[in-house]
């Protein structure tokens, strides 16, 4: 990423702060009666987990790591998602922001590895202004949904079922940092 080196290093302080959380919840996952809710869970406990240390990594490392690279860690796993979503009713929506997540980062890596310098000005060389746009209004969206969730009533909402939603929040509105500053 570019920009000030001080937001860089925030954005990975806190999205690899919200990858702790959801790796150490997916570690710490009680085995249930019902497997699939908990299948549900680990799922989308890793996807965040992967999304919030590779969101950190890439504030971080930015064009330094091979857009091969970047391209495999999240391209690999939307493409998962996507067909997860197609041939799996339940869940769908949630597979499919997994996706769109993976997709995004996929996106954001191989935009920024195929600036010359490195810097997120390269949106108008490679021509997906529209693209950006579109991710921007939806990562954007699903941060207010999310940041909704966590004020019922007035009151911020946290322990075991605010934490998981904190996260999401997290991740939405890092998505959207690294999108903006393309």
């Amino acid at each position: 990423m570019s920009g000030p080196h001080l937001v860089d290093w925030l954005l990975a302080l806190v999205t690899a702060a919200a990858g702790v959380h959801c790796l150490t919840r997916l570690r710490n996952a009680a085995p249930g009666a019902d497997p699939g809710p908990r299948r549900h869970a680990r799922e989308s406990d890793a996807a965040e987990a992967l999304m919030g240390f590779g969101m950190a990594a890439m504030a971080v490392t930015g064009a330094t790591v091979p857009a091969v690279v970047w391209a495999g860690l999240f391209g690999l796993p939307a493409a998962a998602f996507l067909l997860a979503a197609l041939y799996a009713p339940t869940g769908r929506a949630h597979r499919l922001h997994h996706a769109i997540g993976a997709l995004a980062m996929t996106y954001t890596a191989l935009a920024m590895t195929a600036s010359p310098v490195g810097h997120h000005h390269h949106a108008a060389v490679l021509g997906a202004p529209l693209l950006t746009g579109a991710l921007l209004l939806y990562f954007g969206g699903y941060s207010l949904w999310a940041g909704a969730r966590l004020l019922p009533a007035g009151t911020l909402v946290l322990g075991t079922s605010g934490l998981p939603q904190a996260c999401r929040l997290t991740m939405g509105i890092g998505m959207f940092a690294m999108l903006l500053t393309m």
